[in-house]
């Protein structure tokens, strides 16, 4: 004998008194699909939860499946069995589907509370948009292609690791992970985890470059990367970082670094560029260095209907790659929240968001471009009779423009090369060499070290 506990009818849950209410409960099991997919019923027990018991014959349980065959599409195939409840034969129901939507009798139920409401036509046309909306998102799809063969085990371990959470195999942590299902691959498992993702999706790529104006004319650099989307945001902000300005102050004696963007603001558009880019969409998240700003692009308008104006005034998020998104919040690189934007302009409140095309434009400003070279010149006077003596501001007039600039550079980055030099001042490397080699003369500068692996060093005393 089975107890059975006292419980009303629900969302998930129909109770008939006898299968005499066969058609309404096919109708109840339709609704419950169309809401949650899977659910249970009961013939022989009372809504109230009190058990009347069932006459079961011969072909009752057989009568119950073929209206279930005949009168459900698509097809449904439950499990029916004769249960004992407080001494009383019943029948147990218990179904699931997800080829939403389901139709009995040719009409769609919705399961509301504890009834079955018919869809009205704009009700089931968005069950059926919110149905394709959920299968052909692609971080979720089935890479057919792929194998755990393909799938980085280090990855995957220290990802989980830094996850805080205790990894217990391959396999197990990629279903926990929701990146496989019934042992197959998901996108996001392959894109996010895969030792070679570019074998899979050749968008798997980041593409950086700098141009020396503020259009696309002259390209000083350009890089091309490709591999798992943990590294190429890693890449990405790497590149940003080593190719824009960092200041610096001084704390003391102490000069604390200060970079013409707010590195959390760039990290932080970078992750989203990649998070939320339309994957289906051959191309690359691009970055893209200009004299006068900063760009990062992707393709994929902004999702689910927003608008630039609500991204930015509301802390609200509709996620394009939802397995992507979860996996990025476990190591806690997004949040929940919605609060992306909002800090960035909280770092950075000149961000500039735009859509062009089928693109995503993400822009920050530069900071030490918009400063005339006067009021640099006027910053490096004050840094310069606060950090060194008396002696050196009087020999500020024995040196030009050019030479001001390289020793500027060379104090905020002692490692710079000749030719990072020629790029950020706007002359040639021969005349860089010249300007050295005068300041060295003049005994303001000098090399430490060999010409790859040394370092510049002003002279103090």
């Amino acid at each position: 004998m089975n107890p059975f506990f006292k419980q009303k009818e629900s969302e998930t849950l129909e109770l008939k008194k006898s299968t005499a209410q066969l058609k309404p409960a096919v109708i109840s099991i339709v609704a419950i699909l169309n809401k949650h997919q899977e659910g249970k019923l009961y013939f022989g027990v009372k809504d109230d939860g009190t058990v009347v018991g069932q006459e079961i014959g011969n072909d009752t349980l057989r009568t119950i499946s073929q209206a279930i065959s005949a009168y459900i599409e698509p097809k449904v195939y439950p499990v029916i069995r004769q249960v004992t409840f407080e001494g009383k034969s019943c029948i147990e129901v218990e179904f699931q589907g997800n080829e939403v939507p389901y139709f009995a009798y040719g009409r769609a139920y919705i399961r509301t509370s504890d009834e079955d409401k018919p869809l009205s036509v704009k009700e089931l046309e968005n069950l059926i948009l919110r149905k394709n909306k959920d299968q052909l998102k692609w971080d979720s799809s089935i890479c057919r292609e792929a194998s755990l063969e393909d799938i980085s085990e280090e990855k995957v371990r220290s990802f989980v690791k830094e996850a805080g959470k205790e990894y217990k195999g391959l396999e197990n942590s990629l279903k926990k992970l929701k990146l496989s299902k019934d042992g197959n691959l998901t996108n996001a498992a392959v894109i996010l985890f895969g030792k070679k993702p570019e074998d899979f999706f050749p968008n798997a790529k980041l593409r950086c470059a700098v141009f020396a104006t503020n259009d696309t004319s002259y390209i000083i650099d350009m890089q091309d990367y490709t591999g798992d989307l943990f590294y190429l945001i890693g890449e990405a902000e790497k590149y940003l970082l080593k190719n824009t300005h960092i200041g610096m102050r001084l704390e003391g004696l102490k000069r604390i670094d200060v970079p013409e963007i707010s590195k959390e603001a760039i990290r932080e558009a970078i992750i989203n560029a990649f998070c939320h880019r339309d994957y289906y969409e051959y191309d690359s998240v691009n970055v893209a260095v200009f004299k006068n700003r900063v760009e990062i692009r992707n393709k994929g308008l902004l999702y689910g209907g927003l608008t630039i104006e609500q991204i930015k005034t509301e802390m609200v998020s509709e996620r394009r790659n939802e397995l992507i998104a979860e996996i990025f919040h476990e190591i806690h690189w997004i949040e929940k929240w919605g609060r992306g934007i909002s800090l960035i302009l909280s770092m950075e409140p000149d961000t500039d968001f735009k859509e062009v095309g089928t693109q995503f434009i993400v822009t920050f400003k530069r900071r030490y471009f918009e400063e005339s070279k006067e009021k640099v010149e006027e910053k490096w006077s004050e840094r310069w009779s606060e950090r060194w003596s008396e002696r050196w501001s009087e020999r500020w007039s024995e040196i030009n423009e050019s030479q001001r600039s390289i020793l500027f550079l060379v104090q905020t980055n002692p490692s710079i090369s000749k030719t990072e030099l020629a790029e950020k001042i706007g002359i040639n490397p021969s005349a860089v060499q010249k300007n050295l080699s005068t300041l060295k003369k003049k005994g303001f500068l000098r090399r430490v070290g060999p010409a790859r692996g040394g370092h510049w060093e002003i002279i103090e005393e």
